[in-house]
Order: structure tokens, then C-alpha cells, then sequence
């Protein structure tokens, strides 16, 4: 098992590769613009060519695990040899599941897809906070020991994610986690429990540059980073970004740096349309990688 921390492993992937986060979308339009049925054995042939045209060219690649479990037991096995590709070629994976559950069943979720040698093994899973952070404890647990990652929702692009996201609870808990900020937002409050984490994780195994704990903001949610108080500072055990809305969503290299000020440079950049509609001819998938990679990182 390799014994860097994911953070080390994603900083270095970003400084060779630059932030590009390709995802793995197989939805049936998408299956039929490459001229695919809508079936697993397409889904493994779309899923395929991707890893390998994202090669040397993205961070990470990101499966959406709701199109491989649509086709059932078969679509979880075209998600298994997935990422098991993934790790043969090098390339970071993050799935993402969103799951978020209390006690035994998030041990169960925590279980199937960070543990190594897992079926459903990824580098990093994205998971929902919204039956409190403690919930996420056993996956938490699993980053800890295994030196795995995890992205947890925070601002979401959705229409109705502020009726949550923006909200601003008062309990006297809240104070002690952030002094001196009578009404937290919730998404504020997150984005505190990450930096913890973190923080944990340069006590406990001495890392200098990014945390293994990050975030997902949508890339489209304007001034709500600033506004709502979100700390993404740049200290040892920084927080890094999945940052979904790029390319068909609307959102581009401004708003990178507008809504991510200084934590700009740790946001990967999610697209999915974008690079995958260029297919299905893997050297157009490459050209496509190449594309968004040079629009998208920073000057050395």
C-alpha cells in the first residue's frame, strides 16, 4: 500500500498533471452520442476508453457510481474493473457516492469502497454530512488509517442546496467549533469539522502540505464561499476542493479563482460533458484532456 497520505498524493498529481478531475458519467444520452446501446458491456467499453484517454493528462477521474448501479449487478462489476484500472494506470480515483448514514451502515459504506482491497476500492469517496459530521466517524476512520481521502458535500450548485447549506443554527455546540461567529452557516460549520480533520491529520502523521479531508463546492455558487464564511486556508493540512459546474454547467477558469480566491490552486476542476462528449475516439478524448488541462492550470 502506498504510504502517502492522499492529500501528499493528490498534491503531487496536480502539480504534474494540473487540476483536471475527469468524470465518468455514462448516462444513456451520452452512451448514445458515442454510438453505444445502453447496456453494461457499453458501460464497460465507455468507462475503458476513459481511464485510458485520461492518462497522464487529469489528477483524478471521478466514476459516478449511480450510472454503474443502474444496470445492476453488472454495472457494479464494469465499476469494480473500473477502478481497478484506475490504480493500474496510476491515476487517482474518487468516487463518488455521496453516502452518508449513521453507525453500522456507514461502517458498511466506509467498508465497501476505502478499505484496501475492497471491491469497490477508490483512492477517495465523496459523502454527505447532513446527519451531522459525526456520522461520517467510521469513513473518517478508514481515511485515518489507510491514508485514503474524502470530499464532503459543502455548497452544492442545486437550486434548493442554500435551504440547507446556507442555514444558520445557534446552538451553543456551534460556538465551540467556531468562536467568535454567533450564526455559522451549516456549510460554514462543515468546512470547520474538514479543517479539523486535518489538523488531525498533521498531529498524527506529520504532513506539511495538503489534508487528505476536502470539500465540494460547486464551481457555480458565486460570492457563497466568501459570504457565508467558509475557511479554506492554506496552512499545513490545507483544504482542497472537488469542484463540480465547470464547462456545461456554465462555470470556467474565472470563476475558479472568484469563488476559490486563495484556495484557487487546490480546487480541481470536475468535468465530465465537457471532456466526454468529445468521444468516443480516444485520441480526441486525449486532445480534450489537453485542452481543459492547459485552460486550467496555473502558471509555474
Amino acid at each position: 500500500m502506498n504510504k502517502q497520505r492522499f492529500g501528499e498524493r493528490l498534491q503531487a498529481a496536480v502539480a504534474e498533471n494540473g487540476p483536471l478531475c475527469v468524470g465518468i458519467d455514462p448516462h444513456p444520452g451520452l452512451l448514445a452520442d458515442w454510438g453505444l446501446p445502453d447496456s453494461a458491456s457499453s458501460l464497460r467499453e465507455f468507462a475503458l476508453r476513459v481511464v485510458e484517454a485520461s492518462q497522464g493528462l487529469a489528477a483524478a477521474v471521478k466514476p459516478q457510481s449511480a450510472f454503474f448501479e443502474r444496470h445492476g449487478s453488472a454495472g457494479v462489476a464494469v465499476l469494480e474493473e473500473t477502478l481497478a484500472a484506475l490504480r493500474a494506470s496510476g491515476t487517482l480515483s474518487i468516487l463518488d457516492v455521496k453516502r452518508g448514514d449513521i453507525g453500522s451502515t456507514m461502517s458498511a459504506y466506509a467498508d465497501a469502497t476505502l478499505r484496501p482491497g475492497a471491491p469497490l476500492e477508490a483512492d477517495a469517496i465523496t459523502v454527505s454530512p447532513f446527519l451531522g459530521y459525526a456520522s461520517l466517524r467510521p469513513a473518517l476512520d478508514l481515511v485515518a488509517e489507510y491514508g485514503k481521502g474524502i470530499y464532503v458535500l459543502a455548497l452544492t450548485s442545486n437550486p434548493s442546496g442554500p435551504q440547507v447549506q446556507h442555514a444558520r443554527p445557534t446552538e451553543s455546540e456551534i460556538a465551540n467549533l467556531l468562536p467568535g461567529n454567533a450564526e455559522p452557516s451549516v456549510a460554514a460549520l462543515i468546512a470547520a469539522e474538514v479543517a479539523r480533520s486535518n489538523a488531525e491529520e498533521v498531529t498524527n502523521h506529520g504532513i506539511t502540505g495538503w489534508g487528505s479531508a476536502g470539500l465540494v463546492i460547486g464551481a457555480t455558487v458565486g460570492d457563497a464561499v466568501r459570504r457565508l464564511d467558509l475557511d479554506l486556508g492554506a496552512s499545513a493540512g490545507a483544504t482542497t476542493v472537488l469542484a463540480p459546474g465547470f464547462g456545461a454547467q456554465g462555470a470556467g477558469p474565472q470563476e475558479r479563482e472568484k469563488v476559490f480566491a486563495e484556495a484557487a490552486p487546490r480546487a480541481l476542476v470536475s468535468v465530465s460533458r465537457g471532456v466526454l462528449s468529445a468521444g468516443p475516439n480516444i485520441a480526441d478524448l486525449r486532445n480534450s484532456c489537453e485542452e481543459w488541462r492547459k485552460n486550467y492550470r496555473f502558471a509555474e
